[in-house]
């Protein structure tokens, strides 16, 4: 059965903050918008600010869907499983907002991943994650899977640009600054970091 929760604390909290893996959906607002659902990783990326505030860093890749999802609408969901020991999925409702590398409150809000080098990965933002609505549900047909480690590809790719290499590369990529549908996404050319 699920459970409906008034912040993000205590057991849960732990459970959240314990996984390697978790997921994040976004949609545009258009009826016949892309949703998007994407996979995110690399220890020390996720941190749990207070009961009602998440964050996670937003490293270079290959589009930038939540990023302009967000822009446009704020909603967004993240989700974890539990793939080892008791079965538990947790899910997180809310409002996201990008906080772009210009923005005064980058940062202190980079403050809180002291494990991660934001030049290594290609930060473009962080998302900042208000909760409206916090639930858990069992999660037993989740198969058990272990994790080994996190893959080293991103940081040995990413750790080679500069911000105006890594500009450059953002500026190449089809859905970077625009959506799947159109929408504005990562803005261009990359701001400059104000740290």
């Amino acid at each position: 059965m699920g459970k409906t929760y008034e912040g993000i604390e205590g057991r849960l909290r732990s459970f959240i903050e314990a996984q390697p893996v978790f997921f994040t959906a976004t949609a545009p607002l258009s009826a016949d918008g892309t949703v998007n659902l994407s996979p995110k990783g690399l220890k020390g990326s996720f941190v749990v600010l207070d009961d009602h505030t998440v964050a996670y860093l937003d490293f270079a890749g290959s589009n930038a869907e939540t990023i302009a999802h967000l822009r446009e609408n704020g909603r967004i969901t993240l989700m974890w499983c539990a793939f080892q020991g008791p079965p538990n999925i947790v899910r997180v409702h809310g409002r996201g907002e990008p906080v772009f590398r210009d923005d005064p409150r980058f940062g202190e809000l980079l403050g809180h991943f002291p494990d991660i080098d934001p030049a290594q990965h290609g930060l473009r933002a962080i998302i900042v994650v208000t909760a409206e609505l916090v639930r858990d549900t069992c999660g037993y047909a989740v198969p058990f899977m272990a994790y080994e480690a996190d893959r080293d590809l991103h940081g040995k790719r990413f750790a080679r640009e500069d911000d105006a290499s890594l500009s450059a590369y953002f500026t190449k990529k089809e859905h970077i600054a625009t959506s799947l549908d159109g929408l504005p996404g990562l803005p261009l050319p990359l701001p400059p970091s104000t740290v």
